[in-house]
């Protein structure tokens, strides 16, 4: 149920607190008066679609803030989200201005959620009905969505098996096509890539660096004789000399020994002659290695023919191909794989047939089912919105639901059509072709009221659902909507003072013309008065104020004779709740 609902600089909503009442909550106005204001704010903190219009002319930011009374079913969602829950819900939206754009914030009890969490949750909150939405009445699967809702957990489950079941069929039925098409051009490409997978094999490609090393190789033996002269050089200068020059080592060998003697007589010399004998050792090891480097130094012509035939033979392939050495490695890989697919996959074309005829099976067995609980639950709707329609001056109505045999879906293999005849003697048309839009509201309220006892939502909302309607009519809709209030929390939005009347709570919604706050004040882009505001203001009324917005809906009379009229209509809906 919501309980109190938060708005600030909403369109033309500054500030506005409404603590609403179990029931049936009613609000008046003129026409124009900010009613449907109230209710956008109620979409947007459910999630709905944010524009630059939805925040108030001179601010930055609008924020709505919606507490809900937690059920059951609103505290398992909340669990399953861990988010905290308690008592109340507050559900709380914030819009900030933008250049072109609205940047949205939504969180739950202080924790911030998605857009898709927000959707999921409202579907156990709020159902918002608003004018023009009868036009929806004629969507074949809205009208099927319904009739399932309607039948409840059976059809529901039965209806994701049947998603299920052509979820496989269309897997299988893909991959016994992409088997088909790949059949057709299976020769051809066998034939290329076998080739290339041969000649790929031939060559043994399994190092991606192959190619650099043997450059390095290339340029090793190509130059074996001057490496080996130069590495000669460096043993000499740095281990063995055979001129008339000391070797590195030598000289090295001499200063150790000076620094020996010296170290005698002062040991502040140690730190030097350690850093000496470590220079001595590292020279005496760097010219061990660099002549056992040169010795093993060899010419070897016929591995420098070999490693250039290999590089051009590497070098001709990747041109081939158009590809460097390591992505050629990895065609070769993609290659193996290609052939294991065009021969199947694993899978014979016989295989794959039978495995798509069970899938097409399963999934017509499976729409059977559904479609049989359809029929069940189609007569059961019939029977009961027929019932509900009947108070609503609508006594000698027919209704039908038609299925017709469709191709199979994920929805089923039903073809769903409400069919409707309002006038005794006038054959069943589809609801959408032949209802006047009094009676498509009247039908709504009917299917309301039908879901209204299988329904998780908690509170219904209704923007002039009477719209179109008077007299007996607008009384038949005024209990209808009492009756709602009793499964559901409602708030209706009403011109009808039959309606206004069966109201729990009554509030009167209007528009005021105040001074803006000149700290506040700012140019819009239009040419407007900066000093003046136009605001959105909601009272709750009380008893003698009640009297007085009946008497102003009903109209038409003088002030004593609506006072009057409007006396009665609340003793009329005192005597309805009182009777229910």
């Amino acid at each position: 149920m919501l309980v109190s609902l938060k708005i600030e600089n909403f369109a033309l909503i500054d500030q506005l607190a409404i603590d609403l009442r179990p029931g049936l909550n009613v609000l008046t106005g003129e026409t124009g008066a900010g009613k449907s204001i109230i209710l956008d704010a109620i979409d947007a903190v459910l999630g709905s679609k944010a524009t630059g219009r939805l925040v108030r002319t001179g601010a930055k930011k609008a924020l709505v803030e919606a507490t809900f009374e937690v059920r059951p079913a609103v505290a398992a969602w909340l669990e399953q989200h861990e988010i905290p829950a308690a008592a109340l819900l507050s559900c709380r939206r914030e819009l900030t201005a933008g250049k072109g754009a609205v940047r949205s914030r939504s969180k739950l009890n202080g924790v911030s959620i998605n857009k898709a969490q927000m959707e999921e949750l409202r579907q156990l909150l709020v159902e918002i009905t608003a004018q023009g939405q009868t036009v929806q009445l004629g969507s074949a699967d809205l009208q099927r969505d319904w009739l399932d809702g309607f039948g409840g957990q059976s059809i529901l489950q039965q209806r994701q098996a049947v998603a299920a079941a052509h979820a496989a069929a269309t897997a299988a039925w893909q991959a016994l096509d992409r088997r088909q098409r790949a059949e057709q051009q299976r020769q051809q490409q066998l034939d290329l890539f076998e080739y290339q997978a041969r000649e790929l094999s031939s060559m043994n490609l399994d190092d991606p660096e192959e190619l650099e090393r043997l450059k390095q190789e290339q340029q090793r033996l190509s130059h074996s004789v001057d490496l080996q002269k130069q590495s000669y050089q460096v043993y000499q200068i740095l281990y063995e000399s055979d001129g008339t020059a000391d070797a590195c080592a030598d000289l090295l060998g001499k200063v150790e020994s000076i620094l020996t003697d010296m170290q005698r007589f002062d040991s502040e010399v140690d730190p030097i002659l350690e850093l000496v004998s470590d220079a001595l050792a590292q020279v005496e090891e760097a010219g061990r290695q660099v002549n056992t480097y040169g010795e093993g130094l060899e010419t070897d012509p016929e591995r420098l023919a070999e490693v250039d035939q290999r590089i051009l033979q590497l070098k001709q392939l990747c041109r081939k191909y158009g590809r460097e050495l390591p992505e050629l490695i990895d065609y070769y890989q993609e290659i193996q794989a290609a052939l294991e697919a065009l021969n199947g996959d694993g899978q014979s074309m016989e295989a794959l047939e039978t495995a798509h005829q069970q899938a097409q099976q399963r999934l017509i067995d499976d729409c059977a089912k559904l479609t049989q609980l359809r029929r069940q639950t189609a007569q059961q709707l019939e029977q009961q919105l027929i019932a509900e329609l009947k108070p609503l001056a609508m006594e000698r109505v027919k209704f039908e639901v038609a299925i017709q045999p469709q191709a199979p879906s994920a929805a089923g293999a039903d073809a769903i059509t409400f069919l409707f005849s309002p006038n005794p003697g006038e054959p069943l048309q589809p609801l959408a072709e032949i209802a006047s839009g009094g009676e498509m509201s009247r039908f709504l309220l009917a299917l309301k009221a039908c879901f209204s006892k299988v329904d998780p939502i908690s509170t219904l909302v209704f923007d002039e659902i009477d719209v179109g309607v008077s007299g007996r009519v607008a009384q038949a809709i005024a209990e209808k909507l009492h009756q709602l209030s009793r499964q559901h929390q409602v708030l209706c939005v009403t011109h009808q003072p039959l309606v206004a009347a069966m109201a729990d709570a009554h509030f009167r919604v209007g528009k005021q013309v105040v001074q803006a706050a000149k700290s506040k004040r700012r140019k819009a882009e239009a040419a407007v008065d900066p000093d003046e505001r136009t605001v959105v203001r909601v009272m709750a009324l009380d008893s003698e104020a009640r009297r007085e917005e009946l008497a102003q809906l009903a109209g038409g009379r003088s002030h004593q004779e609506a006072i009057a009229f409007a006396d009665s209509l609340l003793a009329q809906a005192e005597t309805i709740r009182k009777a229910s």
